[in-house]
């Protein structure tokens, strides 16, 4: 079962999806390539950026996966989505003053999760940095 969440970074919304069944989060790439690169076409930068990784020999954008995530006009479609691991290899790739607080707030997510594990009534609105 897949529980939708948006995340936000620095007011900049990170469209998330909780997967129970394999207790880990999965962001979407578009989201995460547009606050990193702050490119006013993120799906662009994104496609050459998987071009050169294949290059590389990276295996990053083989083990991408795609899920159905929420877009602006309401509708749901598939978007290349990374778990935590798979995001901060894909940091790894892109030049930005905003890898490093990205990665705290990557972390800050994740412990929100384990909080929420061990104390349900802890439950606290979304993560704002």
């Amino acid at each position: 079962m897949y529980k939708d969440k948006i995340q936000l970074f620095k007011n900049h919304s990170v469209r998330s999806i909780w997967d129970e069944e394999n207790e880990k989060w999965w962001f979407s790439i578009l989201d995460i390539v547009g606050i990193l690169t702050e490119s006013p076409n993120s799906r662009k930068y994104w496609s050459v950026l998987k071009t050169r990784l294949r290059k590389e020999g990276s295996e990053l954008t083989t083990n991408c996966s795609q899920l159905k995530m929420l877009s602006a006009d309401g509708k749901k479609y598939l978007t290349d989505v990374a778990d935590t691991e798979q995001v901060l290899r894909l940091i790894q790739s892109i030049p930005s003053k905003k890898a490093e607080p990205f990665k705290l707030w990557l972390a800050k997510v994740g412990n929100e999760y384990i909080d929420e594990v061990i104390d349900p009534e802890s439950i606290t609105a979304p993560i704002f940095l």
